[in-house]
């Protein structure tokens, strides 16, 4: 007897079908334990971070499997924009793929090709073989795939600021998710993701992407920070990761419990 399968709905019809923003947490520890843990905090997504974290293909695959019973959209962040690590990513079952440091509308087409089989796009086809199609259990995958997969570019950068209705316009592009960490580098202000000029420049590229009529988030932990950006029309956050949740609860142990322990101090999260 054969057996059929309907995917997810995917981050895409998640934005769409949300009455208020939606709220998530990077897994970037590359632990299936600790992904299955924030898969099932009740949060409403979560971003999987093959870009700065040590999450290869391979070990993807044990995190969406580790998250798929529960009711959290997994969203990936592939290492780069390259067409060969998006299928490979997508194939492994990565239903909702963000792609860094898109600067351009070009490069957000690209992107765009490297998620879609021929003739929308130029993505392989191997879906019998996928965890993607559920080796061959999802009916008409090939012909849906563009539908049942989303894709998310991440602006990070001040070109990416000035192009960033542009790359929201792009067809194929779900939605943009605005990275402040490398926006302060880009600007100067490395390590300064709460200066007054990110910020400015954050808000600039949500009203931007807004007026393209798409969705657009952001990551902030701070948060007052990621509370301004909601009010500035954010329509996703993320405001924590497991990493950065495990390192300061164990710091707030050490000052509770050894209180010679000297902050050393730190940049960034």
């Amino acid at each position: 007897m054969s057996f059929r399968l309907e995917p997810a709905p995917s981050f895409r019809e998640r934005l769409r079908e949300a009455g208020r923003p939606l709220v998530g947490a990077w897994i970037c520890s590359g632990s299936p334990l600790v992904a299955e843990i924030v898969a099932g905090s009740g949060l409403d997504w979560a971003l999987i971070d093959g870009e700065h974290s040590p999450v290869t293909p391979e070990s993807a695959l044990a995190l969406l499997q580790a998250a798929a019973p529960y009711p959290i959209t997994p969203v990936l962040r592939v290492p780069a924009n390259d067409t060969v690590l998006i299928k490979q990513f997508l194939d492994v079952g990565a239903q909702n793929i963000l792609v860094p440091m898109v600067n351009t509308a070009e490069e957000a087409a690209r992107a765009v090709a490297a998620t879609r089989y021929p003739p929308l796009g130029v993505r392989g086809v191997g879906s019998a073989l996928a965890r993607a199609a559920q080796f061959n259990r999802i009916d008409g995958y090939l012909r849906r795939a563009h539908e049942i997969t989303s894709l998310t570019v991440q602006i990070e950068s001040d070109a990416g600021v000035r192009n960033a209705q542009r790359i929201a316009e792009v067809d194929g592009v779900d939605a943009v998710f605005i990275g402040p960490s490398d926006l302060a580098a880009s600007l100067g202000l490395l390590g300064q993701q709460e200066h007054s000029d990110v910020i400015a420049a954050v808000e600039r590229t949500i009203a931007a992407v807004r007026a393209a009529g798409k969705p657009v988030g952001v990551n902030a932990f701070s948060p007052a920070t990621a509370r301004r950006y909601l009010e500035a029309g954010a329509h996703f956050v993320l405001v924590a990761a497991d990493v950065s949740l495990l390192a300061r609860s164990t710091e707030r142990l050490a000052a509770e419990w050894i209180p010679e322990a000297e902050d050393p101090g730190r940049a960034g999260y």
